[in-house]
C-alpha cells in the first residue's frame, strides 16, 4: 500500500476554506466527516484567538446549513454541522480513498492523509483537478506489512517479549527467562532480538521526516515535482 499526505489549496465557496483564510491564525481540525449524496455531516475542533469571531462567520457562511456547538472555551471549541460542498469528501468518495482523520485546514490549506492503491492515489490527484484544487506532496511512501520487514521467528518473539514484559519499565522479564519460555539459548534469543530490534529502528529512522526527492505524481506518471521524469521509488523485500 502506498501512503501519502498532501497539502490542499481550497478554493474559494466551502466554508472552511472561506472562514480559515479570513482568520489565518486558526486552526480547524476536522475529527469525524460523513458524505452523503447531498449535504455532507462533520465534527470539528477549532483554535483560535478570536474564537467568537471565527464561529460567528462560520454560522453566516452560505453552505453552512446546521451547526451545533458541543462545547467550548475561551479559546477552542468542537462543533458539529452540515454543510452542502464538502469538496474534500466528495473528491475521496469519487476516487474510492478514504481520507484519514483528523484533516487539519488553516489559512486555506488542508493537510489530509491517505493510504491506498497507487492507482487510486492517481485518481484522488484528477478529482482534485477536476475539483479545481491544486496541491503539492508532502511525502509518499510503501507502508510494509510487519510480514515484510520481520521473519516469522522474529515476529513471535518479540510478541512473545512484549507478552511477558521485557519491554516494560521496570522490566518484568528478563532475557533468560524469555529464552526458557520459548525454549531457545540466551544468546540465540539476544541475537534474534537484535536483529529485529534493528530493522524496526531502522525502518523507523528512515520515516523521520518521511520525505523523497522524486515523488511518484498523483495524476499518474511518476515524475519530480520540477516536472523532469524519476523512476518510482522501490522498498527492497526482506529476503
Amino acid at each position: 500500500m502506498t501512503q501519502a499526505r498532501l497539502v490542499v489549496e481550497m478554493p474559494e465557496g466551502p466554508w472552511v476554506a472561506d472562514v480559515s483564510r479570513a482568520h489565518p491564525d486558526a486552526t480547524f481540525q476536522v475529527l469525524a466527516a460523513l458524505p452523503g449524496d447531498g449535504p455532507g455531516f462533520a465534527l470539528v475542533w477549532i483554535s483560535a484567538s478570536d474564537l467568537d469571531a471565527v464561529l460567528e462567520d462560520m454560522r453566516e457562511h452560505a453552505v453552512v446549513t446546521d451547526m451545533s456547538l458541543m462545547q467550548r472555551t475561551d479559546t477552542e471549541a468542537t462543533v458539529q454541522f452540515e454543510t452542502t460542498a464538502p469538496m474534500l469528501l466528495v473528491a475521496a468518495k469519487r476516487s474510492g480513498i478514504p481520507i484519514e482523520m483528523p484533516i487539519e485546514i488553516q489559512d486555506g490549506e488542508a493537510t489530509i492523509d491517505v493510504t491506498g492503491a497507487h492507482d487510486r492515489l492517481s485518481e484522488l490527484g484528477r478529482q482534485f483537478q477536476e475539483l479545481e484544487m491544486d496541491f503539492r506532496i508532502e511525502y509518499i511512501q510503501e507502508r510494509l506489512q510487519p510480514s515484510q520487514v520481520l521473519t516469522e521467528n522474529q515476529q513471535r518473539l518479540l510478541l512473545t517479549a512484549v507478552e511477558l514484559g521485557y519491554y516494560d519499565t521496570p522490566r518484568e522479564c528478563s532475557l533468560t527467562e524469555l529464552a526458557d519460555h520459548v525454549g531457545i539459548a540466551k544468546s540465540t534469543c539476544s541475537e534474534t532480538l537484535h536483529r529485529a530490534e534493528e530493522e524496526i529502528i531502522k525502518r523507523f529512522i528512515d520515516d523521520l521526516p518521511p520525505r523523497i526527492d522524486a515523488e511518484p505524481d498523483l495524476d499518474g506518471a511518476d515524475v519530480d515535482r520540477d516536472g523532469e521524469g524519476a523512476a518510482a521509488g522501490t522498498v527492497d523485500a526482506r529476503e
